[in-house]
């Protein structure tokens, strides 16, 4: 064909799409807004001043409600019964992307029981030794190599199939390929759909599975790995004016539409599916219904809604309007209300109807002048504006405007846990979110069709760390279950049920999950397992990896910051180790006095900032500069954490520094001690504090929770200080034992040492 010829066609395309939106009546924002392209870009393909990509000439299809080839042919293509033919280049061309091309070679044939595609990956040297991407659709796959050779993992199986090979699979298990041997690879595919299955499902999963483009965020993020795909450098740029919701997720709508963005579980087990394209046009609602009610840019808005999805959406509205959204837990009382409204000065909360929550937060409202707004979702209550019912009537379509917050202005705020006095504002800018790409990419391994399962109520800053910003940034989708109480039988049979691939759970958790018996779950969907938000006994990680087979990677990190310390992908974990210091962030541990301490000398864990402040280190503590001051000085962030690191650069973890025991002249971390303990069979928790004494000044006080069936003892007091006499230095020893039915702990789950 000409390049005369062509051009003559792609205008005739283009006249007809003019034509039938002159039908239907559309204007040309119209018409953008369900193609997914600028106003600008729509006027460029509908006059023929550009190219007509052809997934833009499939939504006009599908916009206008007509068949592909009306729109190619000008008429309506005849569908065969009998039989097509369809010769040697000629299948109608239905993806194009980066190193891959496929094209559906029977696309007129009525009824069709399968779809046969010719298939092109083209060879990638950077894919050779990075994971294969992994994807899924229902129904069954047929491939047959043609020329080259194809790398095709199918669940945890990898085989190499040469020219004249064929696989055939359930196409619901996960499965990926890539191009190998140096040259590119062109096979049959030919899919059996499952009853549920479009084809667009179908070419998106088999262009997905062999995807070599770049991800969406690369525009602001540069990236050095070594040989082993571990992180070397780690530099953001173009970060001026970023914007989560405009920048990542109405993109990855605009380019994935129809890529899951979440697996949602409400608390009766309903699922719900929301694509990026949903998550784009429910944000959008949302935000022009908070403006509506008068949320503004620079507002502050409380959020306490649990795992509910609506949360997702109003996290994203808020940022594209520009007002700081400050996630919070339902388990706050009004007096705790109270303080929070007041110190953030909130002007509108929205909050569940669950429980008795929102409640405590009317009566905290009547105290505090500045809460104009409340907001229900879930039910309906006097006084409170229904979410559910509202703002499902407003427009789909919010534009980013010269004045759209981004970059370095505040987006949210999160509370501290408070385990001393009333916890501080931790503010965080736009541009935390990318600082959440270590996290998901490179300690989570999120995957980019996978599945992740961090499990934290939204109130947490752990939520955003494993539910939101890294995952998407990743390109995968989150699974959340909405429980009201963590029940390790109840989560342990949805790893199989939705495949999940990749997750993170406190050792909270993780030690009621290894009280189950484990092998009687499947568990072989996960690829990858993490853990953070206190340390992980040594203990806890022998034996899940024991009963699972999987290396549990530790990380740090606090509310002021992202992921600090951690084991990351391509590094060899140490058993008890935190890990080395994220590339992100320079990490030196300090005496009292400021000064570095030599490798096995405890320190406290400070972030170098005298050079430049690393892109997801806090802002500071929101109207507390003396709060903010006291933790950020001398060109260092103290965490108030101390370790001390190995000569590998490993670092372990030893306490808090107002946790720190001294006793006779030593100075004991309890971590240490209740790792030791917590390997005890009978032992559930333990919390080691310190106990007034008149002769040593402090002694070592272990507090701990027996498993069921276990009775105490002064015998079995007297077992367990052997046993850590034995396992660490003598002078370690708990003086004094107490058995509990249980131990204090903040409303964020830690124990509260100074309870104890």
């Amino acid at each position: 064909m000409s390049t005369q010829t062509a051009l003559t066609q792609l205008s005739e395309i283009a006249e007809r799409i003019k034509e039938m939106r002159d039908i239907m009546g559309w204007t040309v924002s119209d018409m953008a807004e369900k193609t997914e392209v600028s106003t600008d870009e729509y006027e460029n393909f509908e006059s023929g001043k550009a190219d007509l990509p052809f997934t833009f000439i499939h939504k006009c299809s599908l916009a206008f409600g007509i068949e592909l080839s009306e729109l190619l042919e000008g008429h309506k293509t005849a569908h065969l019964s009998s039989y097509t033919v369809t010769r040697k280049g000629q299948g109608l061309e239905t993806a194009k992307e980066d190193g891959i091309v496929i094209q559906n070679l029977a696309p007129n044939f009525r009824s069709k029981i399968a779809e046969p595609y010719w298939v092109r990956y083209e060879y990638s040297p950077k894919l050779q030794n990075h994971p294969i991407h992994l994807t899924k659709h229902s129904g069954q796959e047929f491939d047959l190599i043609i020329e080259g050779s194809l790398k095709v993992q199918i669940g945890n199986h990898v085989e190499v199939l040469n020219e004249g090979d064929s696989i055939f699979y359930n196409s619901g298990t996960p499965h990926g390929m890539i191009a190998v041997g140096g040259k590119d690879c062109l096979f049959c595919a030919v899919v059996i759909p499952g009853d549920d299955t479009k084809e667009e499902e179908i070419r998106g999963s088999i262009a997905s599975a062999g995807n070599t483009g770049k991800l969406i965020c690369e525009k602001f993020i540069d990236t050095d790995e070594d040989e082993n795909g571990a992180l070397r450098s780690i530099k953001f740029k173009n970060t001026e004016n970023f914007n989560f919701g405009f920048d990542i997720v109405d993109e990855i709508a605009r380019q994935y539409p129809d890529k899951l963005a979440m697996l949602h579980l409400d608390v009766n087990k309903t699922e719900r599916r929301f694509s990026f394209r949903d998550i784009k046009h429910y944000s959008s609602q949302t935000a022009n219904y908070f403006k509506s009610l008068g949320i503004k840019k620079g507002d502050r808005v409380m959020l306490v809604l649990k795992r509910h999805y609506q949360f997702w959406f109003a996290m994203i509205a808020l940022h594209k309007l520009g007002a700081i959204a400050i996630p919070a837990t339902n388990q706050l009382k009004d007096h705790d209300f109270v303080y929070r409204f007041n110190a953030a000065g909130v002007s509108a909360i929205v909050c569940t109807a669950d429980g008795d929550t929102a409640e405590f937060a009317e009566k905290a409202a009547e105290q505090c002048d500045s809460v104009k707004t409340k907001i229900l979702v879930g039910g309906t209550r006097c006084g409170w504006h229904d979410f559910d019912s509202e703002f499902c009537l407003f427009s789909r379509k919010f534009e980013r405007t010269d004045d759209t917050p981004g970059g370095n202005e505040t987006a949210l705020m999160f509370f501290t846990s408070g385990t001393t006095g009333n916890p501080k504002m931790a503010a965080h800018s736009h541009t935390y979110a990318l600082g959440h790409f270590v996290t998901a990419k490179y300690w989570h391994c999120c995957e980019r069709d996978g599945l992740h399962l961090t499990i934290s109520d939204t109130g947490w800053g752990k939520s955003l760390w494993g539910k939101l910003y890294g995952q998407w940034l990743c390109e995968g989708a989150v699974f959340v279950y909405d429980f009201d109480r963590f029940d390790a039988s109840d989560i342990l049979p949805m790893f199989k049920k939705y495949n999940i691939t990749t997750f993170c759970a406190p050792p909270t958790m993780l030690r009621m999950m290894i009280k189950e018996d484990l092998a009687r779950y499947d568990l072989s969907s996960i690829h990858h397992m993490t853990t953070a938000g206190e340390a992980l006994n040594p203990e806890v990680s022998r034996k899940f990896s024991e009963l699972t087979g999987l290396t549990i990677m530790e990380g740090f990190g606090q509310t002021e910051t992202t992921l600090t310390v951690c084991n990351l992908a391509g590094t060899v974990p140490k058993l008890g180790s935190m890990g080395m210091a994220s590339p992100q962030y320079q990490v030196d541990l300090l005496d009292p006095d400021g000064n570095p301490v030599a490798n096995g000398e405890v320190g406290e864990i400070c972030i170098k900032t005298s050079d430049q402040v690393p892109c997801g280190l806090f802002l500071g503590y929101y109207k507390d500069d003396e709060k903010t001051k006291e933790c950020w000085y001398d060109g260092y962030y103290h965490t108030r954490d101390t370790a001390w690191r190995d000569e590998d650069g490993y670092f372990w973890y030893v306490s808090r520094t107002d946790d720190v025991i001294k006793s006779s002249g030593y100075r004991i971390g309890p971590f240490e001690i209740e790792s030791v303990i917590m390997e005890l069979p009978y032992v559930l928790e333990c919390g080691v504090s310190a106990a007034p004494d008149p002769v040593r000044g402090q002694i070592v006080k272990a507090s701990i929770v027996l498993t069921k069936g276990t009775e105490p003892s002064e015998e079995l007091k007297k077992e367990i200080q052997a046993y850590v006499k034995a396992h660490t230095a003598p002078y370690k020893y708990p003086r004094m034992i107490v058995f509990r039915e249980s131990l204090p702990k903040t409303i964020s789950g830690k124990i509260q040492r100074n309870k104890l």
